[in-house]
């Protein structure tokens, strides 16, 4: 335990003097009505009043001045010793990939430090060892008051790359002071010199992971039925588990792959099985746990890459309008890349999709062919009369092709036409199991020629598309790994019209998505940066410096502030670079010569008892006065039971919140206090969850959030206000003006209804909402800071409605966001910094609700700053157009 104000305990000395002068209680007077002298005489006093004051008493009295004395001083439990070495503090933090795990125990750190340094009366400087999204190099703050530290401090947050001791060891050459140093346990370049410049400089204190955990996700790799993830770590003093995330585009979870890690291991590995049309959903994979750049590894197209190839066929296939191969180019080339060959020489070369236009299989080419399908190959065949296998004399199959999906029937069935009765057939909607299904079937597509399959009981089930009377028109058989897909007509507008119509090329695009792909080969053109991770994994718009990077050199390139981990190049062919693309073995950095070493996880919170000692000599002093009135005979019973009641409420008195005044100092959210104690400690876990997010992405700070109650607590202290609607509930006249009155103000309202809607209705009846419109890209709000298309919260999937645009009276800021996505739930954390409400979705939902929770504030904090025209030129290079 330490004091904050340790002068006062002088105050103690006087404490003897004190017991001398209580010593003695002057005699209560006594009030005695008599007659004459003479009845005085023989009377015996039946009591007598004690000359000095009892010792219980006086021990009362001595230790209620002494617990002032002492809270008075301001006591601290758990805090730390002094601070060593003289000069001002250099407090020098590791803000690389490595410190993203535990970021807020280094922060927490960092601040008890900065306490310390307070404390002792000492100024402090702050150097941070990686390099700026600007790429500048690691720069040592100016020495500055603690107070003038702090928001500094605040603004950090870890950076997707690897520290640079070697020019933070520049950074400190003529630096004098203590030394702080929160290291993130991961050897990295330059070292031994930033451990020297450390020691050169004073004394060293070096905080950190008493066993370092920063795993790493290595490039996977692919094999024919899987992708195999990779994770590089430090040796772990015991045995782990570990389980990778397999994630889409949309931040779902398609599969979960674990490994068992034994003691001192420093790889794993983890197969991850999915099948083709899955594994190419495949955008990312994310290690359990806590969130870092190590930690997540995007996938790019190198692991879905599909080429195509079509096999050359007769003279006159690229006939416009009749040839086999006419439509099907024309279809593939704006989102593939086509190669066109013979078989055999396509089969050498990296092919995800070989498509043959009814062309019959020689002999010799069915070995190879049937090898490339079973390694994963997706085959693509298309009828015509060559197709139907043959008959022999007696009328039996003879030669089935092996590369068939089903058995064909030997002749072809007609459909309309001058000698048929019947009509050119329709499509039917697709089924659930096909990868059609969700296109649209336009009605003027028909087909007037088809194979047939042979009748089997498995038919139905490998049918991805039919005709309206039910006869199959694309089939599929899985092979190994591979898939053979056939198309019952032909490949151009001999037997029906669909390769006329739009619908052609959207059922190639979903078959050439099934593939599984090939790896990319190296380009030298440069590929611009598009999204990049954060320190903490999540992809967003890419740092100032950031720079192109040519394909070739993808593989060679570690990252930096110039090449930060994210994907690269257009749409249609983004390449990823990934934190382990260009690095070594991970290994645990030494500790720095000579210095004192603390383990981050071992430090305790400090914690402030003054206004508890306070309030426990308040409360003896209150008894004292008690006993005294009453020993003088001046207290009732009745006045009695009041000062013994009020006594009992001083100690809950002490931890009365602060008066409303004191919000001004600080910026803070705040939320409408309902008559339900879950749904309010929500709220304030839910608003502490986003401030936390928003100081460690943004430059505002935002304080703890305060529950109010409109009508009775100033609202005028707080740029927005989080309502989250409860069955019954039913403002007060005096709730409702105070709302209406902080709208008009400037204040903004997030009501969330909760999927309650007519308690919705009934609550706001009264309050003042301005014309509504959907909240949609062209809002302010969906660009204050990040740029977003979608609104969640635990939920998602319902509307968000705010002010019509136009209105000019409040600036054309909405003081008003309605919606029912239960963003609180979502933002929601404990006391470690854990989400503890589930979402009704995937992981990325839960990043969004955050993203539009930072836009929220950020908007009340600014208004329709980011509406101003002249930021459009560069909102519309983020959005890259």
């Amino acid at each position: 335990m330490i004091f904050a104000a340790p002068w006062v305990l002088v105050a103690l000395a006087v404490l003897p003097a004190l017991w001398w002068l209580l010593r003695v209680t002057p005699p209560a007077p006594r009030v005695q009505d008599f007659p004459a002298i003479r009845l005085l005489i023989g009377l015996r006093p039946r009591e007598e009043t004690a000359a000095r004051t009892p010792l219980w008493l006086l021990l009362m009295r001595v230790l209620a001045a002494g617990l002032l004395i002492v809270g008075l001083a301001g006591p601290v439990l758990d805090a730390a010793g002094a601070l060593v070495g003289t000069g001002p503090l250099v407090l020098v933090v590791d803000d690389g990939w490595a410190a993203a795990p535990d970021w807020a125990a280094r922060i927490a750190a960092a601040d008890a430090a900065l306490d310390r340094a307070e404390r002792a009366g000492r100024s402090a400087a702050l150097l941070t060892t990686a390099r700026s999204g600007q790429d500048a190099a690691p720069t040592l703050s100016p020495v500055m008051p603690i107070a003038d530290l702090r928001p500094r401090l605040a603004a950090l947050h870890p950076l997707p790359w690897p520290p640079d001791h070697a020019a933070a060891a520049q950074a400190l050459r003529g630096v004098s002071g203590t030394v702080v140093y929160i290291a993130d346990g991961v050897a990295a370049a330059g070292d031994e010199a930033f451990h020297t410049a450390l020691a050169a400089i004073g004394s060293v204190t070096e905080i950190a992971p008493a066993a370092p955990t920063a795993p790493m996700l290595l490039q996977p790799r692919a094999e024919a039925d899987r992708l195999v993830a990779r994770v590089a770590m430090l040796p772990e003093p015991v045995a782990t588990d570990l389980a990778v995330l397999a994630q889409s585009g949309d931040g779902r979870t398609l599969a979960r792959a674990t490994a068992h890690a034994a003691q001192g291991a420093t790889e794993a590995e983890m197969p991850i099985v999915l099948p083709p049309e899955l594994r190419n959903r495949l955008t990312r994979l994310v290690l359990e746990g806590p969130a870092s750049a190590g930690a997540t590894l995007l996938l790019d197209e190198g692991f879905r890459r599909r080429p195509v190839g079509l096999v050359t066929a007769e003279a006159g296939a690229d006939t416009p309008l009749v040839g086999s191969l006419y439509y099907l180019e024309r279809a593939l080339a704006p989102f593939t890349e086509l190669r066109r060959a013979d078989l055999h020489t396509l089969l050498q070369r990296e092919i995800a999709v070989i498509v043959l236009a009814d062309r019959p299989l020689a002999p010799s080419e069915i070995p190879e062919l049937q090898k490339w399908v079973q390694n994963g190959g997706l085959l693509l065949r298309f009828a015509g009369p060559r197709s139907a296998d043959t008959t022999d004399d007696l009328g039996q199959p003879a030669n089935p092709d092996p590369l068939m999906p089903e058995r064909l029937l030997a002749e072809d069935r007609q459909l309309g036409g001058a000698l048929s009765w019947s009509q050119p057939a329709k499509l039917s909607a697709f089924p659930a199991n096909s990868p059609f299904v969700g296109l649209t079937v336009p009605a003027e597509v028909t087909v007037n020629r088809q194979v047939l399959a042979e009748p089997s009981a498995q038919l139905a089930d490998h049918t991805w598309a039919r005709l309206q009377d039910g006869t199959p028109l694309v089939t599929e058989a899985s092979r190994g790994a591979g898939r053979i897909v056939l198309f019952h007509v032909t490949a151009n507008a001999d037997w029906s019209n669909l390769p006329l119509s739009g619908l052609f090329p959207d059922m190639l695009r979903r078959l050439v998505a099934l593939s599984a792909g090939v790896s990319a080969a190296p380009d030298a053109a440069p590929l611009s940066p598009a999204e990049t991770l954060d320190g903490f994994g999540v992809l967003g718009p890419p740092p100032p410096a950031a720079a192109g990077l040519p394909a070739a050199d993808f593989a060679k390139t570690a990252v930096s502030p110039q090449h930060p981990p994210g994907l690269y190049g257009p749409q249609a062919g983004r390449r990823a670079l990934n934190l382990s693309s260009a690095m070594g073995k991970l290994d645990a950095a030494a500790p720095v010569p000579n210095a004192a070493r603390q383990d981050l996880a071992g430090g305790v919170h400090e914690r402030a008892i003054g206004a508890w000692l306070v309030a426990a000599g308040l409360a003896l002093l209150a008894f004292d006065l008690l006993i005294a009135l009453r020993l003088r005979g001046l207290l009732r019973p009745a006045a009695a039971a009041a000062m013994l009641l009020l006594v009992a409420a001083l100690p809950a008195h002490a931890q009365l919140p602060s008066p409303p005044w004191r919000a001004a100092l600080e910026t803070r959210l705040a939320y409408v206090v309902s008559d339900d104690p879950a749904i309010d400690d929500i709220s304030r876990a839910g608003l502490l969850g986003l401030a936390t997010y928003v100081n460690a992405r943004t430059a505002a700070h935002l304080a703890d959030p305060a529950g109010v109650r409109p009508g009775t607590d100033d609202l005028s202290f707080y740029p927005l206000l989080y309502w989250p609607i409860t069955p019954g509930q039913v403002p007060s006249g005096a709730a409702i003006t105070a709302m209406n009155a902080f709208m008009r103000d400037g204040g903004i309202i997030l009501i969330d209804s909760r999927g309650d809607q007519a308690a919705l209705r009934t609550a706001a009846a009264g309050l003042a909402i301005p014309p509504l419109t959907p909240l949609t890209t062209e809002h302010v709000l969906s660009r204050a800071f990040y740029l977003l298309s979608q609104y969640p919260g635990r939920t998602d999937g319902d509307t968000v409605w705010v002010q019509r645009q136009g209105d000019r009276s409040n600036d054309d800021v909405s003081p008003v966001v309605i919606g029912s996505h239960d963003w609180a739930a979502a933002w929601a954390i404990d006391s470690a910094g854990r989400n503890t409400v589930a979402i009704d979705g995937s992981p990325r939902q839960r990043t969004l609700a955050y993203r539009f929770g930072v836009n929220l504030v950020i908007y009340a904090l600014t208004g329709n700053y980011k509406g101003d025209q002249v930021h459009v030129p560069h909102i519309l290079e983020r959005l890259g157009q």
